[in-house]
């Protein structure tokens, strides 16, 4: 597995990348439905174009099986596709934007709390909480913040 930052955002790239997104939301954001996903996935290219820092993980073939997105020193978004979940991948990935981005800063659903136990092992506290999520849906957020006490997140 290789680390790249993906300079160019080619539709290529982006249809990959979208394909990691929803077979990772699929199985981590089980509080939404088909129809809320697909809706949601029509957001994801631009989001995708748009975020300053987007770090791949490749397989030996060059094909994207996860990615993070960064801005500023807050982790924005990070997927794993379901088939390499549970290898290690987001711990990778998180260590790469902690040394290269100093990332201390995320939003996580509260309704998937895997990947809040994930982000609290990597070394990261809840500091805040909020009803609805950024588009105002009922699916509260919390926001977490690299511990002090845990620089290298373990």
């Amino acid at each position: 597995m290789k680390i790249v930052e993906a300079e160019e955002r080619s539709p290529l790239l982006i249809s990959q990348l979208l394909a990691v997104w929803e077979s990772a939301v699929k199985v981590t954001h089980l509080f939404l439905s088909d129809s809320e996903i697909e809706t949601i996935k029509g957001y994801v290219p631009q989001a995708l174009e748009s975020i300053p820092h987007l770090i791949v993980m490749e397989d030996e073939n060059t094909s994207p099986v996860a990615f993070m997105g960064i801005e500023k020193q807050k982790l924005e978004m990070l997927f794993i596709s379901s088939a390499e979940r549970g290898k290690g991948l987001g711990k990778q990935l998180i260590h790469y934007g902690m040394e290269h981005f100093s990332i201390n800063g995320l939003a996580v659903n509260e309704q998937n709390p895997l990947a809040k136990g994930f982000y609290e092992h990597m070394g990261f506290q809840v500091s805040k909480r909020t009803e609805h999520d950024e588009q105002g849906n009922p699916y509260p957020l919390l926001y977490m913040r690299l511990c002090a006490s845990s620089p290298t997140g373990e």
